[in-house]
């Protein structure tokens, strides 16, 4: 009984310090390209934006036009539709692959809290029913985004637009 403990125990012992040897291996060097990199950082908000708009904004900044069934070497502008239910986006690619422009449009998505204070503030009592996310985004001017909203108060209804800093246009 006393070996069975005894072989028990140093098997105990040895058996953790056999699995920290280590093994080093050489992998490729891989390279990694921010193509879009410009477009995501000027695209992003601040706050919290929708989920399937990020999603959708990210799948066009790793998009590989190179790599489509579209790509031909004698085009110059490749203009690319993505959609979800939620909105769409046209995205216009050079033959490297950068975007150039991106016109988007979003329907029902989480506003920034500038724009519901402009609208509490200059509205109150009146409720947001419906609302559309339009950007535009431009490699050399940058980007604009406004918000076409839909107010209701009763049985009155109010459009109105806002710019990302709440200001109306």
């Amino acid at each position: 009984m006393k070996k069975l403990l005894l072989v028990l125990f140093v098997m105990g012992i040895v058996a953790p310090m056999q699995s920290q040897i280590i093994k080093t291996e050489e992998l490729s060097e891989v390279i990694v390209y921010a193509t879009n990199y410009k477009y995501l950082n000027s695209i992003d908000t601040k706050e919290e934006a929708s989920l399937p708009v990020e999603m959708l904004r990210r799948k066009v900044a790793a998009f590989d036009v190179k790599n489509s069934e579209y790509y031909q070497d004698d085009y110059e502008v490749y203009n690319i539709n993505f959609y979800i239910p939620e909105g769409k986006i046209l995205a216009a690619y050079d033959k490297d692959g950068k975007i150039i422009r991106t016109a988007e449009r979003f329907n029902n998505v989480n506003l920034p809290l500038s724009v519901k204070n402009a609208v509490l503030d200059r509205f109150p009592g009146w409720t947001i029913t419906k609302d559309s996310y339009i950007t535009h985004y431009y490699d050399k001017k940058g980007v604009t985004k406004k918000y076409k909203l839909k107010l209701e108060n009763g049985d009155k209804v109010l459009r109105v637009k806002v710019d990302d800093k709440g200001e109306f246009l």
